[in-house]
Order: structure tokens, then sequence, then C-alpha cells
């Protein structure tokens, strides 16, 4: 019997798949990803292989191979589905998995989202959740016309104008955090009254104004949506350096770290729970997940070859923010049960090539973590928060019994 939790698992949902020439693959399907058909075989797929849950990318402009720019390529997949509506669409087609949708916190209001959320949360009956994300690049700002950041290259990150800009997008996400939690939380479990006979819809003390005020929002509330099923929403983010891990220690429920080996995740762990305790949040259960990009096949060489003729059809090697996996899903296994060791409690694995690499996550390295006492053999329960063993929180604006 492992003296560890069963892990958790978590597939990031990209296009074709996170590697640039992945449509290029015979199963990629590149005339199907913008339809619903294709986004609810990817999710019912994940959902077959047990997994916790899917993240779904997005953005504010079209992908780039350049870091803080756009870029003329015509070679790779350009252009997105709304996330939070793909996980709307998908979501009464699946009974179990969390669905998580990005959302980007620069330019988005937080009331907007929060309903938007909420409705998802209704919509898949208490399984939604959101990657909260932020954005420095100049082109994504002028869709909006409210703002405008400095021109910022790779090599700047370091400079002080650069670092303190990045403060400031992350101080801004909290606070978009702070205010759609609140909006949850604005109308408590029982404010809707739905009584005929007298008339009384809903409870009108029992919807709370937040009168939020910080330095990026100013908002009032209550929302229009009742609270969600789960009463929050599963909040997560991905976090490479200080900065995002205060902000993952502050607000998140799940915090993604991109490690580079055991003795770096054992670091960015540690980091993650000082900031949660600096933020009051000790007693509180929060997940750090490994992030993996992950070509796998029965055969080592043949996913070092898979992945090498990607890498033709590209013309580079392709390279990641987080560790790139190649080799069998036993060999995955082996890594991933490794890096638990540092206080992980699950992974998020980026299919290389989603036609070939989701697949051997749900019927490769599941069965295989299943094998050694390590993963789930079926859900356990209804919702995304009971999955991930977080309970459902008071509401912070009831009265106390």
């Amino acid at each position: 019997m492992s003296a560890h939790p069963p892990l958790h698992l978590a597939v990031a949902l990209d296009g074709a798949g996170w590697h640039p020439a992945a449509w290029r693959e015979p199963d990629a399907r590149p005339r199907d990803l913008f339809t619903a058909a294709y986004w609810a075989g990817l999710v019912t797929e994940a959902e077959r292989g047990l997994l916790d849950f899917v993240t779904i990318e997005d953005g504010l402009g079209p992908q780039s191979s350049h870091p803080t720019e756009p870029d003329e390529r015509t070679d790779q997949v350009r252009g997105r589905l709304d996330a939070v509506l793909v996980a709307a669409r998908v979501a009464p087609l699946t009974r179990h998995i969390g669905l998580v949708p990005t959302v980007v916190a620069t330019h988005t209001e937080p009331f907007h989202i929060s309903k938007a959320i909420a409705t998802l949360d209704y919509v898949s009956n208490g399984r939604a959740g959101l990657r909260v994300q932020v954005t420095a690049r100049r082109n994504e700002a002028a869709h909006f016309g409210r703002r405008a950041f400095p021109a910022l290259r790779a090599e700047d990150r370091d400079t002080p104008a650069a670092r303190e800009l990045i403060a400031e997008l992350f101080e801004e996400a909290a606070d978009h955090v702070e205010v759609v939690r609140r909006l949850w939380d604005s109308w408590e479990d029982d404010a809707e009254i739905r009584d005929v006979a007298t008339g009384r819809f809903v409870d009108r003390d029992k919807l709370h104004y937040i009168d939020f005020e910080g330095r990026h929002f100013r908002v009032r509330g209550p929302s229009i949506t009742p609270r969600p099923p789960q009463g929050q929403p599963v909040v997560s983010a991905l976090a490479h350096e200080g900065v995002p891990y205060r902000l993952v220690g502050r607000s998140a429920d799940i915090g993604y770290v991109t490690p580079r080996d055991t003795g770096h995740a054992r670091a960015a762990v540690a980091e993650i729970r000082a900031a949660q305790d600096a933020a009051g949040r000790a007693g509180e259960r929060l997940h750090v997940f490994g992030d993996l990009v992950v070509f796998l096949d029965d055969d080592p060489a043949a996913a070092e070859d898979r992945r090498a003729r990607l890498d033709g059809l590209a013309g580079h090697a392709f390279t990641s923010d987080a560790e790139v996996f190649t080799g069998t899903p036993r060999q995955l296994a082996d890594l991933l049960l490794e890096l638990r060791e540092a206080g992980l409690s699950g992974f998020r694995l980026r299919p290389g090539a989603i036609g070939h690499d989701l697949e051997q996550i749900t019927r490769g390295l599941g069965p295989e973590l299943q094998s050694r006492g390590a993963f789930r053999h079926a859900y356990e329960a209804d919702t995304l928060r009971g999955l991930l063993g977080l309970a459902r929180p008071a509401n912070r604006y009831a009265a106390a019994v």
C-alpha cells in the first residue's frame, strides 16, 4: 500500500498539441480544430481516462512563436475558440471531469468572469474552474485601447522596469481573483426562495454588496448569478518564479509549476507554501501540480523518432517553458512518482501531439499508475472540488449561526 494518496492528473488542451507542427500529424484533424465535436472528443477521452480535469488554453491575440510580440508565420496553428464557451459546450456531454478554461485577467473585467465561470459551474453541475493568466503583450492591449505597455523583449525580463511591470500585472491578477471570489459569495446559498404562493422569488437580504475598492478595481456587486454549486469554483494559475508563486499562495487552489528536477520541484513547493502562510492560508488545502510536455509511445525510440520528425517539420528543435518528456508511459510513471516526493500532489500534462499523446496518457499512463496504486480506478466525487479533496467553503457574507 502506497504511503501517498493517489496522484491527481490533468491535461492541458491547446489546438492540435503543444508542438507547433502537431497539426501536420496524420491523426491531427486540423480541419476540425474549430468545431464543437473536436473538443467534445478530447474531453470525453480525458474523462474516459478518469482524469481530474482539463485546462483549455486561451489568449487575447493569435498564437506566436515570439515570446512577447506577434509573428507572421503561416505554418503553425493560429486562432482559438473562446475557452469558457468551449467548456460550456462540452459540459453537458460529460459527467465527472473538471473543466478549467483559461481567462486573461489583464484585460477582462472580474464581474464578467465571475458570472461566466458561475454559469459554467451550473451547466456542469459543479465541475468548473478557471486558470488565471496575465499578459504584457502590446498587440493584445491594443484590442481594448484602455492601457498601453512598453516594448518588452525576452532579454529585458530581468530589468527593473520589466520586474516592476510583471509585479504590477500579478498584483492586479490577485485583486481580480479576490473580486471574482467575493462576487461568487454575494448571493447566499439559500437566497432564492422561489415561492409561488407568496410571490417571493429571492430574499433580498441574502444578496450582498461586496464594495471592493483596491488599486485596480472598484466593484460594488452583487453578482447577477446565484452562488455557484461548488460555492467557489476552483482557481488555478501557472507559476515559474517568485512573483507568480505569491499569486498562487495568496489566491489559488492549484498552482502549476515547471520543475526541472526533484530539487527544483521541492524549492518551488517550499516557496509557494511560504507565500500561502504569509497570506494567512496555512490551514487551507492548496495543490501544487507539476507541468510537463509529453511525447509518449510504447517504445522509447518511437517516441524520440516522432518528436524528431515533428522538429523537422517545424524547422527547429522544440523547446518549452516546461520540461519535455519523451519516452514510454511506464517511464513517465517512474518520473511522476519520483517528482511526487518533492511535495507535488498532481501533474498537468501537455500532450505534444494531442491526436496521439492524449490516448497514451489515458490508456497508457493511467493504467500504469493504477497498477502501482497511484491513481484512481473510478471517480469518487461529482464535483471538481470533491475530486481534489477541497471542502465546499462557507459563504463569507452569510451570518454565522
